[in-house]
């Protein structure tokens, strides 16, 4: 059985052409694992806490001696990190929102990312060392421009950074699907051309 774990941030839970893309990636996998198991996670209905100084301090404070308020401050964390540490395929919907990715990803990538739990300095080399291996992640972005290619491509800040960010923590990013282009081609044919370019790899 395949774990997968399905990252949804459009702030809109209708007509969201990310969402509609990220269910044609499922349905795709789906194709090739009928056992697939699911944990989602939306959060656009499902809000992830902004990092404070409570959490910040509870990530660095040993489990030994954590108060309570610590303990309650990682209880949204320590659940997302169980869920990615079981999850063997990622997906992650992350339309293009002013050149980069949605506050609530962001925010969920702030409670993931934890020294010694999902990546580790070993002072070798300015990067520290990701934790999370053996995962594969698909990522699927909207936009109104093209930026896969052409003059676009330096500004493409959404996909680069959730790939740099997932490298980090030792994933490997196995596909980037792109609804692009909404705003020259119109939405149609711009969803048509991403959904004609879903393809999974056989390996997962």
């Amino acid at each position: 059985m395949k774990q997968l774990l399905h990252i949804m941030s459009s702030p809109k839970t209708k007509n969201s052409a990310s969402r509609k893309l990220g269910q044609i990636v499922i349905e795709k996998i789906k194709e090739k694992y009928s056992d697939l198991q699911i944990t989602e996670y939306d959060l656009a209905l499902n809000k992830i806490a902004h990092l404070d100084e409570d959490h910040i301090e509870a990530f660095f404070t040993p489990a030994e001696i954590q108060t309570e308020t610590h303990r309650h401050s990682l209880e949204q964390s320590d659940q997302a990190i169980e869920d990615l540490l079981k999850a063997e395929i990622i997906l992650i919907e992350a339309p293009m929102y002013n050149w980069n990715i949605p506050s609530t990803l962001k925010t969920y990538f702030d409670q993931i990312a934890r020294a010694k739990l999902t990546f580790q300095y070993t002072g070798e080399g300015l990067l520290p060392e990701g934790l999370l291996k053996d995962k594969k992640a698909y990522i699927v972005t909207s936009s109104g421009g093209i930026y896969s290619k052409g003059e676009l491509e330096p500004y493409d800040f959404t996909t680069n950074y959730i790939r740099f960010f997932l490298n980090l923590l030792g994933i490997e990013v196995a596909n980037v699907f792109r609804v692009e282009g909404q705003a020259i081609f119109g939405s149609e044919n711009a969803m048509f051309k991403a959904i004609e370019s879903v393809v999974i790899d056989d390996q997962l």
